[in-house]
């Protein structure tokens, strides 16, 4: 693994939550790392494509990254306020996916399911 893919890894480890490239980009040039920014985003590609990170669109369509805490299939529970994601499992929604795509004459079937809300340090937040 080349270096600037470790120094994004490793950013993403220490970091809770999903974090954006631009978030990552800006810490590691906040803590004296020369990394450019498309250099942050190829790394994240890497990542993504070899399964050591998790990826999401926002609601506003932004892709946000976090490093893969299981290496199983699953699905994320995400705050909408603060972030905290929670991996989860969704054995139905497995059986459904495989259902669906076999109904229509699909095979080879993938999927990401992620389910947004308010965590409960959030809603206390609010009162």
């Amino acid at each position: 693994m080349s270096t600037r893919r470790e120094t994004v890894r490793q950013a993403l480890t220490e970091s809770s939550g999903f974090r954006s490239a631009q978030d990552l980009y800006a810490d590691l040039r906040s803590e004296g790392s020369k990394i450019g920014l498309t250099t942050v985003y190829r790394a994240l590609q890497a990542l993504s494509d070899s399964g050591e990170v998790d990826v999401l669109r926002t609601d506003d369509g932004e892709a946000v990254y976090r490093a893969c805490i299981t290496d199983s299939h699953h699905h994320h529970l995400v705050c909408r306020g603060c972030g905290k994601a929670v991996e989860i499992e969704g054995p139905m929604v497995e059986r459904w996916a495989d259902s669906v795509g076999t109904q229509h004459g699909f095979t080879d079937i993938t999927h990401t399911v992620e389910v947004f809300g308010t965590c409960a340090d959030c809603a206390a937040a609010k009162g």
